[in-house]
């Protein structure tokens, strides 16, 4: 049986729509996330390379496991725009307990 924590809740922010869809087939497509939410436009504020930036962008909220976060990792920074991604994983404390096997049946290794 999976365990809440085996399970991540992963986030990440492209700079438009297409992007993230892209992005968000690929996860999928090569098995290290089980499901992705594509949320709409927010606005993000942020100090880079010394100057505060104000840029819309498209959060995604990925499920995967703990198992499979490394490949997950390495699928977003190979496709990601942005020479940064924010990618930030953070444990689930709890979960139903279907929904956490499929989440873990669906980023299995083939």
């Amino acid at each position: 049986m999976v365990q809440p924590n085996d399970v991540l809740l992963v986030f990440t922010n492209l700079p438009d729509r297409d992007a993230a869809e892209s992005l968000a087939n690929t996860l999928i497509e090569e098995k290290v996330a089980a499901c992705v939410n594509i949320l709409g436009t927010c606005t993000s504020v942020y100090r880079w390379q010394g100057a505060v930036e104000n840029a819309d962008e498209i959060p995604l909220l990925i499920k995967t496991t703990g198992a499979r976060y490394a490949a997950l990792e390495a699928v977003i920074r190979r496709l990601h725009p942005y020479e940064l991604p924010e990618i930030i994983a953070v444990p689930l404390a709890q979960g139903l307990p279907g929904y956490l096997q499929w989440v873990a049946d669906e980023t299995r290794e083939v």
